[in-house]
């Protein structure tokens, strides 16, 4: 008979991150520089060149998040690695901006070189540089506290729209914004600003914060029945049309509803507004009830205004982001359905998306929970999203 298992206690929760953490252990980090990011199942490197500035971002926030709670030197050190690959590999040294891909040649014992694959620069990209400065400052490195106001500024010079209250998008190599205008960089802005807030206690971060939120889950979901459409045209009105790229889905992502959810609470805690629970509530209750598989278990990507299910795939990142929300809102309520769905997300992804063989969790499954191949990790997926979500329930239980 299989144990039943206590998904919220903080020892499993401690142990599970350890796990995760022995997947990139000893195969992830380049010794010239920054970390490998495409692995197999079993931890193979499948390409040694790519870098993804959203990837190597995220693995100095990983480093930076497990020496803080662990206690452990080697990952201070590997987040100053991680820190040094931003600055030195991706930043343009002219212009400030961080190129989004680049092609790293390692050079044996010595500092590799780049190829600028993309050289756009993109809002979501430099909350995450700002992100892992918070989190390396949080962890004891205080030279992080420089990067961090200097990424804040380039955010502030070149990505600022005061008028809208929300960044812009994405800018050419020489800072020339284009058209497009999404959510989702405003939402890993507001992420960041929160932890930036937490680093260093200066309450710009926290006004700021306060001001993406509300535009966002306010005054941009009013425009779409109170839910949170992810495309925008420069004015901010709702793009619905399909540009044929591929890369920006035409429907409502189940993750990030879940994801303003735990942010509003986060913010609720440094600074409470009678608003921000009602409004957790509300976009928590859309992720589960139009993004739910009721038949396999798990919750789908994105749904639309019908609403139903147009994306079918299920990606890790959205369970985690359902697992802290869930957490963060049975906390603050004391409310146990909150619970129970904390748990019955849990059960599945235990059940379909951790490799309880090699470490991590599975990056995507088919609506009825298949493995499309053994590719577990990508550009820019690196497993901060499910240790984000356990870090973020434990200090939902320990706060």
């Amino acid at each position: 008979m299989t144990p039943i298992i206590d998904f919220r206690s903080p020892d499993f929760l401690r142990r599970h991150i350890l796990h995760t953490m022995s997947f990139y252990e000893g195969r992830s980090r380049d010794p010239s520089g920054g970390f490998y990011h495409f692995f197999n199942d079993d931890g193979t490197v499948c390409d040694r060149e790519t870098r993804h500035l959203v990837g190597s971002a995220r693995f100095a926030i990983n480093h930076a998040m497990a020496a803080r709670h662990f206690g452990r030197p080697e990952w201070r050190e590997a987040t100053r690695h991680g820190l040094r690959f931003l600055r030195d590999a991706h930043r343009d040294a002219d212009t400030g901006g961080y190129a989004w891909r680049i092609r790293w040649h390692g050079a044996g014992g010595n500092y590799g070189e780049r190829d600028v694959l993309d050289a756009s620069n993109h809002c979501h990209g430099l909350a995450l540089v700002l992100l892992a400065h918070a989190h390396a400052l949080m962890a004891g490195i205080d030279d992080a506290r420089l990067g961090l106001h200097e990424t804040f500024g380039l955010m502030e010079q070149h990505f600022w729209e005061p008028a809208h209250g929300l960044y812009a998008d994405e800018a050419s190599a020489d800072w020339k914004l284009a058209p497009y205008r999404g959510q989702s960089a405003n939402l890993h802005a507001c992420e960041a600003m929160l932890a930036a807030f937490e680093a260093t206690g200066e309450a710009r971060f926290l006004d700021r914060a306060q001001t993406l939120a509300r535009s966002v889950t306010q005054r941009l979901a009013g425009l779409a029945q109170g839910l949170v459409w992810e495309h925008y045209r420069l004015d901010w009105s709702i793009d619905r049309d399909d540009h044929g790229d591929g890369t920006r889905p035409r429907c409502f992502q189940t993750g990030h509803h879940a994801t303003w959810a735990k942010l509003l609470l986060v913010l609720d805690r440094h600074r409470a507004s009678d608003w921000l629970l009602p409004r957790a509530r509300e976009l928590f209750a859309a992720a589960t009830q139009h993004g739910w598989d009721a038949k396999h278990g798990g919750l789908f990507r994105g749904f639309g205004p019908d609403p139903a299910v147009v994306d079918h795939d299920k990606h890790a990142s959205v369970q985690a982001e359902a697992l802290g929300a869930a957490a963060c809102l049975a906390v603050r309520t004391g409310e146990g359905g909150y619970w129970d769905w904390y748990d019955r997300v849990w059960e599945h992804s235990w059940t379909h998306f951790v490799d309880h063989e090699h470490g991590a969790w599975y990056r995507i499954l088919s609506h009825d929970n298949r493995r499309p191949g053994d590719e577990k990790r990508a550009a820019g997926k690196t497993d901060a999203d499910t240790m984000g979500a356990c870090y973020e329930v434990l200090r939902a239980l320990e706060g």
